[in-house]
């Protein structure tokens, strides 16, 4: 599911990109989605800055990186598929729910949680990564995620505030380091009651490959909880 397109207004490029890597060599057949609805506001990536008096669609963003083939969120069922996956990206806290706006107090998209409350009673894993496991926080009380540390050090997790908003959300946080042991990979979580798999990826200031890695550790659990 994705959230437009471009770290700071959509879905974060690197992230989705490993999703669909780790997928298509987990063999798993993908289709992508997106809700029909307004970008919260657009950033002129090259300035971190909002473009003024600029407005676009977050389906018709996130098409480019799903390089047309994309659905509205709307066609989205648990009858077609076995496990749902977020990447992470501004979008996820801007388009999906207004959790860059209102924190605890956010809303989530009603198309986006539907699908998180299906996937869920049907007993289907979700995958969630970057700043997205705010999602499931908000709507699946009592869920298992991670965002990495609850305290920035230095500066490593400037994101770190994250993990707060979550117990204040109704969600569990488990920290994760940015590498196990002295494997370079992220950690992923599992929340095995609830099917719902996390990972820090880009909420870490770490090296591209270890994002990579770490979102593979997540896709390969979510594969392996759908049990094919």
């Amino acid at each position: 599911v994705l959230s437009g397109c471009g770290v700071y207004d959509g879905t974060e490029i690197h992230e989705a990109s490993a999703i669909l890597v780790h997928l298509s060599r987990g063999g798993a057949e993908v289709q992508m989605y997106a809700p029909d609805v307004p970008q919260m506001h657009v950033i002129d990536h090259s300035k971190g800055q909002p473009a003024e008096a600029e407005s676009r669609n977050v389906l018709v963003e996130s098409a480019r990186i799903a390089r047309g083939k994309i659905a509205s969120l709307a066609k989205l069922t648990t009858v077609d598929h076995d496990a749902v996956i977020f990447p992470g990206g501004f979008g996820a806290a801007k388009n999906l729910s207004t959790f860059a706006v209102d924190g605890k107090d956010c809303k989530v998209n009603r198309e986006v949680e539907r699908v998180l409350k299906d996937f869920h009673k049907a007993g289907k894993p979700i995958g969630l990564c970057c700043i997205s496991p705010v999602l499931a926080a908000k709507v699946l009380s009592g869920a298992e995620v991670t965002v990495g540390h609850e305290e920035e050090e230095g500066g490593k997790w400037p994101y770190a505030g994250t993990a707060g908003a979550i117990k204040e959300l109704g969600g569990k946080h488990c920290v994760k380091d940015a590498v196990f042991s002295l494997t370079p990979f992220y950690e992923a979580h599992v929340d095995t009651k609830n099917k719902v798999v996390t990972t820090p990826a880009f909420m870490c200031e770490a090296e591209l490959h270890n994002i990579f890695d770490g979102i593979g550790a997540m896709v390969k659990n979510v594969l392996k909880l759908t049990g094919k």
